[in-house]
């Protein structure tokens, strides 16, 4: 054990101390079948600190990422731009080392931030609030769908299939281990037409979809009232810059994610959820809320956190969720974003991303490719290849493009199904570019 600094007395000592004999014996639990025989990996000769590094430096070379390729992926998580005002902002140690603001004496200026955080979420959403930060997207919207079984009292779910199918995953991870049964609508025109909401506690829809088209938001709160049932809709806070607000179709929950505001795609993570709902919720919700206050002594503004209904902070069975953490430092990324932005700068990235995938489906098009699924989309969208939509995927990235996502592993029938995103950032060239190469590798 070269990396062990103990000497040998050291180790026996420690040994002795814990009433075993050696360190073998430490890992007798482990079957001898499952062990690793000394000297039986074959492992090449150990190298010194920089040779190592050089080494190791090599095999990353070998990775692809956005630095060398363009990227026209998304479902979920979008290469957009991040203005350097973010990065100088999170790294500062006072931030970067913080965890959970419990002590409000000590933590002013990050309980500032989260109260920043989530006012400028309620208002993205049109929301009357909006809590700290939840992990990501899909399991904010896990935790909404069981809130709402916790209001209604009825334990079924209704979901459109065009909801993402990795939160549609985690959903079904979450309501299987209390008992909550899950019901899946169909989406096969893109969007979601009709609901079965009967004895549902809520109907959850996405906004944009996974297909990138603009659900039906006046539908689904109809058919949720029909129901007596919470409209759940997991929006992307990009598009809500340019969209109807969720909020303004009477939408009570509102989730999401916030990785396209100030985060780096990082290969999945980490990334911050979104969580908004009416007033009349707030004592529902999980995590926590940030609230504003004055001094006991004097008129300055003081924050605190007002609300944490979790198990670590009350009885087990008066919690509302298990949530236990929060992606502060993330959400203070997404709160760098929006300041630095403003309600303009965020209504022109998302202008923005309209105009530029609606040249793509033009130049598409053009090209003899066709757009699956009509009516208005944001961001997204999918097109029908004419082969096998993981082939093309592979033979992309040796043209230098991310091409997409094929959606056959997720949907029955869409082996050759290409879903394609483009985001402010992605210029006329590029565009044509990746249209040029997708021609050539489908022919």
């Amino acid at each position: 054990m070269p990396y062990v600094p103990h000497t040998q007395a050291d180790t026996e000592a420690m040994l002795s101390v814990i009433g075993v004999p050696s360190i073998d014996n430490l890992f007798r639990e482990i079957p001898d079948n499952l062990k690793v025989a000394p000297g039986s990996l074959n492992l090449p000769p150990a190298l010194d600190e920089h040779r190592l590094m050089a080494h190791l430096s090599e095999i990353a070379a070998k990775n692809l990422d956005c630095t060398k390729l363009v990227c026209f992926l998304g479902a979920g998580i979008y290469d957009r731009y991040i203005p350097s005002t973010v990065g100088a902002v999170i790294s500062r140690g006072e931030f970067l080392t913080a965890y959970t603001p419990y002590q409000p004496e000590a933590s002013q200026g990050y309980l500032q931030t989260i109260y920043e955080f989530q006012t400028m979420v309620s208002e993205l959403y049109g929301m009357d609030l909006a809590n700290a930060s939840m992990y990501d997207g899909a399991t904010s919207m896990a935790e909404a769908a069981i809130m709402s079984v916790g209001i209604k009292g009825k334990d079924k779910v209704v979901v459109s299939e065009a909801v993402h199918p990795h939160y549609r995953q985690v959903l079904a991870t979450y309501c299987w281990s209390i008992g909550i049964h899950v019901e899946t609508v169909p989406a096969s025109s893109g969007v979601t037409t009709s609901w079965n909401a009967d004895e549902a506690s809520c109907i959850i829809v996405q906004y944009p979809n996974f297909f990138g088209c603009i659900e039906d938001l006046a539908a689904a709160r109809a058919a949720a009232d029909a129901a007596g049932a919470l409209l759940i809709v997991v929006a992307d806070p990009v598009a809500c810059a340019l969209l109807k607000s969720p909020g303004s179709y009477g939408a009570d929950v509102v989730v999401g994610e916030g990785q396209p505001m100030g985060i780096a795609m990082g290969l999945g993570g980490p990334v911050v959820g979104l969580f908004a709902c009416k007033k009349e919720f707030v004592r529902h919700i999980p995590g926590r809320i940030v609230g504003k206050t004055k001094e006991l002594h004097g008129d300055r503004p003081g924050y605190v956190m007002t609300l944490r209904t979790r198990e670590q902070d009350i009885r087990r069975e008066k919690a509302t969720s298990n949530i236990c953490t929060n992606e502060a430092l993330m959400a203070l990324a997404a709160t760098v974003y929006m300041i630095a932005l403003g309600k303009n700068g965020m209504t022109t990235v998302a202008t923005s991303s309209v105009r530029n995938t609606q040249y793509a489906i033009s130049a598409l098009s053009s090209a003899g490719f066709s757009v699956k699924f009509k009516g208005k989309v944001f961001g997204e969208f999918v097109i029908s290849l004419p082969k096998n939509a993981t082939e093309v995927r592979d033979a992309m990235l040796g043209e230098g493009f991310l091409a997409g996502l094929p959606l056959g592993a997720y949907y029955k029938g869409m082996d050759d199904d290409l879903l394609v995103a483009v985001t402010e950032i992605r210029t006329k060239e590029q565009i044509d570019a990746f249209v040029s190469a997708l021609t050539e590798v489908t022919k």
